[in-house]
């Protein structure tokens, strides 16, 4: 709550900053309009040579640049967001924007997994295919991911393609790095214990090894979804303009920053929802675990 509050003192509170002026009375100023903004200094400026002229003196009330608006300006923007049409032809409804960010998100994140966590596992259990992919997996990992933008137009189109081709890349070398070493943290004691009781070869690895990390490997894929959020805006910026990130883009083109705000706020606000859901989800599947029943206390 400490930011919120910050920024209700910031947007509520005149004497805290407001470095503009909204022009309510333009008086005899002439390029002065109802609601426009202005520089206090050249507010104050203007109203002294009004009224060394002899003309009206201007009124108006402080204000904060347009790029902060205040906390029940963006209130409103979410609820008008999902309650109005778009202003502009080309605009999107903010449900919409969402929605589509969220199916890139979902498949460029399940196509990491089905590749990065079996590989990952593997990885940790077994020495010779650690040196044979990780190497690699290391110098990857270090490519930021959107210099493969126009590549993956290339070869994957303008449409979701290239989107979710850059999700992917931006999470599946740090996938296969995280599970190869959460896997390699499983007690020694288990397997050692498997082989006195005579398990060999794959049952070791799908009896022992997988159940082991389990927990750990379930959040291990909680923090990486975040990841793939984060590259999210930019994956959404190549190919054609969709999603949350277009959404932003526009309401930011025409100054509306309460929208930008609201759109903002329903990231941060769908993934806390996510996390949190998936957080009570492994503390059902996982009751065993001793660091779910810490953080669950």
């Amino acid at each position: 709550m400490i930011p919120v509050l910050l920024w209700c003192v910031a947007s509520y509170v005149p004497f805290v900053w407001h470095p503009l002026v909204t022009v309510t009375d333009p008086g005899g100023v002439g390029y002065f309009k109802p609601g426009m903004r202005v520089e206090r200094t050249e507010f104050d400026k203007q109203a002294v040579a009004a009224v060394q002229a002899g003309l009206a003196r201007p009124v108006g009330n402080p204000a904060n640049p347009v790029y902060l608006p205040a906390p029940h300006e963006v209130a409103n923007a979410m609820i008008t967001a999902f309650s109005t049409p778009p202003q502009t032809r080309d605009g999107q409804w903010l449900h919409q924007s969402l929605w589509h960010s969220i199916t890139v998100i979902f498949w460029g994140f399940l196509i990491s997994s089905l590749i990065g966590v079996p590989l990952g596992i593997l990885c940790g259990a077994y020495n010779s295919i650690s040196r044979l992919f990780e190497p690699f997996t290391e110098f990857v990992r270090y490519l930021p991911a959107p210099a493969f933008g126009a590549l993956a137009v290339a070869i994957l189109g303008i449409y979701d393609g290239p989107k979710i081709a850059i999700i992917v890349i931006g999470t599946l070398f740090q996938q296969i790095l995280i599970i190869a070493n959460t896997t390699r943290k499983l007690d020694f004691g288990l397997v050692e214990a498997a082989l006195t009781l005579g398990a060999k070869g794959r049952s070791i690895l799908t009896r022992v090894v997988v159940p082991g990390i389990l927990p750990d490997l379930y959040r291990d894929q909680r923090i990486l979804l975040g990841w793939a959020w984060t590259y999210l805006i930019v994956a959404e910026l190549i190919g054609t303009s969709t999603g949350i990130t277009w959404f932003i883009t526009q309401q930011a083109r025409y100054q509306h920053f309460d929208n930008v705000y609201a759109a903002i706020i329903m990231i941060g606000l769908i993934g806390l929802s996510v996390d949190m859901a998936l957080a009570w989800l492994g503390r059902r599947l996982f009751p065993w675990d001793q660091a779910t029943k810490g953080n669950e206390r």
